[in-house]
């Protein structure tokens, strides 16, 4: 397999939508940013709330950023819908920030891959919710979300 590759490869069906989606919310969960910049073409395209990323090394560096302001972050997404080589997904999360005041996160997310199914183009739409902490949903130990826990639909998110 080249290295470039990233399955499942488009044209995605409901079960290699699901697989695609569960993937890049389990590497988001790690909180590596130089692993999660890997599933990104090198000349991807994001946009994430009102700033504007191009490439690889930019999309790394805004995951840096993040994972540094956004402490103990935890998400479920969830796929929406899919065509082709686009996934559609929403998804939630929850963070505190370096003074413990919590937030969950809602958004929406447009994907495009390649044909070798690294990710092209990233549209993201995200609104903060600050919540106290005895509203959080997400208790499982930082990393991947288990097989076990409640998606975002059987949590009413």
């Amino acid at each position: 397999m080249n290295q470039e590759n990233r399955p499942p490869l488009p044209p995605f069906t409901v079960e290699t939508a699901i697989r695609k989606v569960r993937g890049a919310e389990d590497g988001w969960n790690t909180r590596d940013a130089a692993k999660v910049a890997l599933a990104y073409t090198h000349d991807t395209c994001w946009r994430n709330r009102s700033e504007f990323i191009e490439g690889r090394a930019q999309a790394q560096a805004f995951l840096e950023r993040k994972w540094r302001k956004e402490l103990d972050y935890r998400l479920i997404k969830e796929l929406w819908a899919f065509a082709d080589n686009r996934i559609a997904v929403r998804y939630a999360y929850e963070w505190h920030d370096d003074s413990g005041n919590w937030f969950r996160s809602y958004g929406n997310e447009n994907w495009e891959f390649a044909a070798n199914g690294l990710m092209h183009r990233r549209f993201a739409c995200i609104n903060d919710l600050p919540i106290a902490e005895s509203e959080r949903k997400y208790h499982w130990p930082l990393g991947r979300r288990p097989d076990d826990h409640p998606g975002l639909s059987d949590l009413g998110l």
